[in-house]
């Protein structure tokens, strides 16, 4: 094992949040140091130089979002497309990547230009005054205290990218497996390939997968989640409650909610809503029995279409022999997502990278962790050759200041005007449920999905055929007698 602190960790927990890029969430977490950290490292942050070419070819500026807009923390306005296509048009400004796939990361107003057109025709959530120079606002640290709080008292990943330039379902399959088994849409919500939690299971190490307010979306996602006993799954109030008792299993994945009206962070929701959210998982680890052995990940799943400059790398590996959706080769990175590492083994102020020439930091560092810690085998090639982060717990012991002592969590000034609006991955959950082998009284498992309109619609659905599944997984009171 690397002569680090990994070993001391028996409680890795990952919340994995919803489409933001690195300059969009963190870009200006040094700006006013000149980009060196605290501690006197380089920080790859923005400049203020940075521009894209607008509609109508001039530069359009990178900007501060003003906390005085009341629109502030709904920015940029609209959902920015985050398919292939979109990321490739981002990127290259072409919806398909040249060869060599070199990126300008100039493609970002015009894109969205583009989304904002097609989503105004077929009636999305667009919040008034949105314009496509909005996607290249971003948000000072001034107004995401906690999430910048954490990411200077702790530890920043200036380059942490998604596992592929593409949507969320893929990047929440490498998070989980390694894979997208080829898949390069959420077009795809089942997978059939093994997850970092069975492999747990097969070498005795705890773990759980909470979601927020309803049954977790992920545990549908996959042959050996679906399978697994309930006892592995909850909600937020049964998270907090493990930490505040010591009994959080090793492993830990947390879900967002998902709706509109929720705090996963996903454009064009509520973001100040996610800072609550990040601010409640650090203080039911923080004041928890076992802090001092946590390792706390908050990371995005991808960037959803916001601006970011670096370009992603190439050199990736890919997972297996999956042919890829698109033409797609997995040689390739995803856009930069905001990544912070939190621990009281780990120093304030820490930039953390990996060595040049090192494999660069993307969603399956997270099982390549968990895997070391554990001593674990990788499950597809490309957990396998990624770096883990064991290296950034360099405290022998553990510190006992707060970062976030006397952090105000901030709060929306306006709203969302659709937030009763179901949201794509409410659908999703919705749809995957409704397929769930639920006996009716005449002994088969055929069932509709009854019309869901609401947001609350969708989620009393999704709470019920769960428990109706849940309760039909268990066995009769004389079968258990037998």
């Amino acid at each position: 094992m690397p002569d680090n602190q990994l070993s001391s960790i028996n409680n890795i927990v990952v919340l994995m949040l919803e489409n933001r890029s690195f300059d969009h969430m963190l870009g200006l977490l040094c700006s006013a140091s000149g980009n060196v950290s605290p501690t006197g490292q380089p920080f790859e942050g923005l400049t203020g130089q940075e521009s894209n070419p607008g509609t109508d070819g001039t530069a359009v500026p990178v900007f501060t979002i003003a906390s005085s807009d009341p629109n502030a923390y709904f920015m940029p306005g609209a959902d920015p497309g985050e398919g292939y296509s979109a990321t490739n048009s981002q990127l290259f400004g072409s919806t398909t990547a040249p060869t060599p796939p070199v990126a300008t990361n100039n493609g970002f107003v015009s894109d969205f230009s583009y989304t904002l057109g097609w989503e105004s025709t077929e009636g999305w959530s667009i919040i008034a005054g949105t314009t496509a120079n909005d996607i290249l606002g971003v948000f000072p640290p001034s107004m995401l205290p906690v999430l910048s709080g954490l990411a200077s008292g702790f530890a920043v990943c200036d380059y942490w990218f998604g596992s592929a330039p593409t949507e969320t379902l893929p990047n929440r399959a490498f998070v989980n497996a390694g894979t997208s088994q080829g898949h390069m849409d959420d077009k795809t919500t089942k997978y059939t390939c093994p997850t970092i939690f069975g492999l747990l299971s097969q070498n005795n190490v705890s773990w759980s997968i909470y979601g927020y307010d309803e049954p977790p979306l992920t545990r549908l996602d996959f042959p050996d989640t679906t399978a697994a006993d309930d006892s592995h799954f909850g909600e937020f109030t049964d998270f907090q409650t493990a930490a505040a008792n010591g009994t959080l299993p090793s492993y830990t994945f947390l879900e967002p909610s998902w709706e509109a009206s929720g705090n996963s962070q996903h454009p064009n929701y509520n973001v100040a809503l996610g800072e609550q959210l990040i601010h409640d998982v650090y203080y039911a680890l923080r004041n928890g029995p076992a802090w001092n052995q946590t390792l706390l990940i908050i990371t995005y799943d991808e960037h959803g279409g916001c601006y970011d400059h670096v370009p992603p790398p190439s050199g990736a590996v890919p997972p297996d022999d999956s042919v890829g959706e698109y033409g797609f080769d997995f040689t390739r990175f995803g856009p930069r997502v905001p990544t912070v590492l939190v621990s009281p083994l780990i120093a304030a102020g820490t930039v953390f990278r990996v060595a040049a020439g090192g494999m660069p930091l993307d969603h399956t560092s997270i099982l390549k962790t968990i895997e070391t810690r554990w001593n674990l085998p990788a499950l597809t090639a490309r957990d396998a050759a990624a770096s883990d982060v064991g290296d950034v717990l360099t405290l022998t012991q553990p510190r006992t200041d707060d970062p976030l002592q006397g952090v105000t969590v901030p709060v929306a000034s306006g709203q969302n005007p659709n937030e009763d609006q179901p949201s794509h991955l409410q659908e999703v959950h919705a749809d995957l449920v409704s397929q769930l082998p639920v006996p009716d009284q005449q002994g088969g498992t055929h069932h509709t999905m009854p019309q869901l309109k609401t947001n609350s619609d969708y989620k009393a659905y999704i709470r019920a055929r769960t428990e109706a599944w849940r309760n039909s997984r268990k066995p009769s009171p004389s079968a258990a007698h037998a």
